[in-house]
């Protein structure tokens, strides 16, 4: 156990930002405790904020959602996202391409990988999952994640049922953006200093950043949800279930 708690002091404790990202990440957990504030970039590059809190902008609580739902994972799961026939050749083409027939879960079915809990969320499945989990619409969301596999249209349910949702783009200017922009690993960066600081984390999507950001906040007892995708995959096949009944398996 000692030898565990100073493996996580190592990789958590003694993590630290460069300052550009630190900067950048401090204005927009900023932005999303305090939105009505105002904010302006200053020579050092460094982010200030300029209006002063007041009793009617208290700092409040904002969720952060992990969403990989990129074209790579939705081709890499095999899985169907309902966009027909078409979807699934262009999917199954691009998945040759890259990985040249070595996707194991191309030989399951979508029932069998739902069941198994191998596909990723949608925008439209993390919203539902939210809503049940008791969040409404007046709660402050901030999406992590890269390019969305189907961009807006994917997005618009999610924004719809959280219309305060936010992102880099919506937070920051191209200017305070510039030293990221189109870079993956500073994008990510930026996003995981957000989640870090966020009062509640939600990850929908498996991988580095996933795992990461679970032994971070579990190092320092935040509060982290995981939902169990085999189970959010059998919910989802059962087309039939009604609202109170998809709400209770949920919690």
């Amino acid at each position: 156990m000692d030898i565990q708690r100073l493996r996580c002091k190592v990789n958590f404790q003694a993590l630290v930002f460069v300052p550009h990202i630190r900067a950048l990440g401090d204005a927009l957990v900023s932005r999303l405790r305090y939105p009505s504030k105002g904010t302006e970039v200053v020579n050092t590059d460094y982010l200030r904020e300029t209006s002063h809190v007041s009793d009617e902008n208290r700092a409040r609580k904002f969720v952060v959602i992990h969403l990989r739902f990129d074209k790579d994972m939705a081709a890499h799961s095999a899985c169907d996202f309902g966009g027909g026939k078409a979807e699934k050749l262009a999917l199954a083409k691009y998945r040759q391409v890259l990985w040249q027939g070595r996707v194991l879960n191309s030989q399951f079915t979508d029932i069998e990988l739902r069941s198994q809990g191998r596909c990723p969320l949608t925008p439209e499945e993390i919203g539902l999952l939210v809503a049940a989990l008791g969040f409404d619409n007046s709660t402050r969301l901030y999406l992590a994640s890269h390019k969305v596999y189907g961009g807006e249209a994917r997005i618009s349910t999610l924004r719809k049922l959280f219309p305060l949702m936010e992102d880099k783009k919506s937070l920051a200017s191209s200017e305070e953006r510039t030293e990221i922009k189109g870079k993956a690993s500073l994008l990510a960066a930026v996003d995981y200093y957000v989640g870090l600081h966020s009062d509640i984390f939600i990850s929908a999507s498996p991988g580095n950043m996933h795992n990461a950001m679970l032994g971070h906040r579990t190092y320092k007892n935040m509060k982290t949800i995981r939902p169990n995708m085999a189970l959010m995959g059998q919910l989802f096949l059962n087309k039939s279930i009604s609202w109170p009944d998809f709400q209770q398996a949920v919690l």
